[in-house]
């Protein structure tokens, strides 16, 4: 309302009646009950219709969206992208998306201009661009996509692809590039390296979860008694054997992240149990928690949000040695996270940086040294390569699994995105409206998927129209 009244000068009514209009064209539900809700209360693909409704509000002849669907699941992405493709048509105006992920242009741009370092590299439409790259920048970032890749193998990155002086380098480090990406004749050619190890056939089982319910009481009666309540996890079950990696899918709000933060005991659990190395975590008091937690660590979507803005990142990552009383002085656990922050390819004199001081990928990397900093048996990542452009996600998929061989830890992958799942997971778990609807081994999930849900997800994921051979 504020926009359409400061530059189209109409009264407030006529200027919530232009906003409840503009909602609607964005497919919003209940435009008029939506006008009154605060930011807090939307979800993240509803915030973003309404900031398309908010530049749509003044009929521009330009519409510049500026990574609009970065972190938003797969399938919300789709239906911003074709609402944007809709209005564009509806208003004959021109858009310039913002994007890291050509996948994405191909499905929706006629022309495509490539910028690294400040500078154009490449522009022409979309399809000379993207069947026949030119420069190394480019084929990075139509090679570093998980989707094209074997499950375990390691992810060409920027630096394979582009020296300081434009040169292609691969096998840049310590030989571990188990893969190569070609341009044949402009088409991608894919060799696949060592296949991940499987699992073996009787495995033991490090957590299991019985019949989990979340239920959150969503109306009550006059006295303070829940007389309605939604179920954000609904009758859940399911394994983790040890030293597997489990995908968790499925779409914002289905109830994966209260999953997760229910298994770390974040979050209460209505009923249900939860067993972890023999021991029912959703049964023991406080005090019998404390101890096992640091066996159980979690990396979050947000490195930002999760990293003490006044604390440098070497005391973030030694923070949780004290409180668990780990080693015996200062100086040994300095050594460690030093040890630790080498390991996620960051260096020692980072120890007395900040978090501001660092990009968004070096602050994902110092989560996870966090996380690993108690050796926990079981890891759990949210969401935690979601809001990371592509060449960047590549990057911290790689480390992960050189962590994994390491480390040898058991974990839980959450995301909404079921290539990056497939490629990192042994299993997948599919979730929605609370119930794990499909689970199966990776490949089976994604490329035979049994339920309808599933097919429409894996539909959702940018970039088919790229031809990958």
């Amino acid at each position: 309302m504020e926009a359409i009244q400061l530059h189209q000068h109409v009264s407030a009514d006529i200027a919530k009646q232009k906003t409840i209009e503009l909602f609607e064209k964005v497919k919003l539900p209940n435009p008029a009950q939506m006008i009154k809700r605060y930011p807090h209360e939307l979800s993240g693909g509803q915030k973003q219709r309404v900031m398309i409704a908010m530049a749509m509000s003044c009929n521009p002849a330009l519409l510049i969206a500026d990574e609009p669907t970065t972190a938003l699941d797969v399938t919300v992405q789709k239906t911003i992208l074709e609402l944007i493709k809709e209005l564009q048509l509806q208003n004959g105006m021109s858009v310039l998306l913002i994007t890291h992920d050509l996948g994405l242009v191909a499905d929706i741009a006629d022309k495509v201009a490539v910028m690294y370092r400040g500078e154009i590299v490449e522009q022409g439409t979309t399809f000379e661009v993207l069947q026949r790259p030119h420069h190394d920048y480019t084929k990075a970032l139509m090679a570093c996509r998980p989707g094209l890749h074997a499950r375990g193998e390691r992810l060409p990155v920027v630096s394979d692809f582009v020296s300081g002086e434009g040169q292609a380098i691969m096998n840049r480090e310590q030989g571990m590039l188990n893969n190569e990406v070609k341009n044949v004749s402009g088409e991608w050619e894919i060799v696949s390296g060592e296949e991940r190890p499987t699992i073996n056939n009787q495995p033991s089982t490090v957590l299991q979860v019985e019949h989990l319910k979340v239920h959150y009481p969503s109306k009550r009666k006059l006295f303070g008694k829940a007389q309605e309540s939604f179920k954000a996890v609904d009758d859940v079950s399911f394994t983790v054997s040890k030293g597997e990696t489990v995908g968790l899918v499925g779409e914002s709000g289905c109830g994966k992240t209260t999953l997760g933060r229910t298994i770390l005991q974040l979050i209460p659990a209505t009923s249900g149990k939860i067993i972890l190395n023999g021991a029912d975590l959703a049964g023991l008091p406080r005090s019998a928690m404390q101890p096992l937690r640091k066996d159980l660590q979690i990396v979050f979507q947000d490195p930002y949000g999760s990293l003490n803005p006044r604390l440098t990142i070497g005391n973030a990552i030694m923070e949780p040695m004290k409180v668990h009383a780990l080693l015996s002085g200062t100086v040994q656990r300095k050594d460690k996270v030093i040890e630790l922050l080498e390991k996620v390819n960051l260096q020692a004199d980072h120890f007395n940086r900040y978090p501001h001081q660092f990009s968004g990928g070096q602050r994902q990397r110092i989560c996870i040294a966090r996380a690993l900093a108690l050796n926990p048996s079981f890891l759990i990542f949210d969401e935690s390569v979601s809001a990371l452009d592509v060449s960047v996600q590549a990057q911290v998929l790689n480390l992960l699994n050189d962590l994994k061989k390491e480390f040898g830890f058991t974990a839980i992958f959450i995301s909404h995105d079921l290539s990056v799942v497939r490629y990192i997971s042994d299993r997948i778990l599919v979730m929605h409206k609370g119930r794990i609807i499909e689970e199966g081994l990776s490949d089976e999930v994604y490329f035979n998927p049994k339920e309808e849900y599933t097919r429409e997800l894996i539909e959702a994921v940018p970039g088919k129209k790229l031809v990958v051979k």
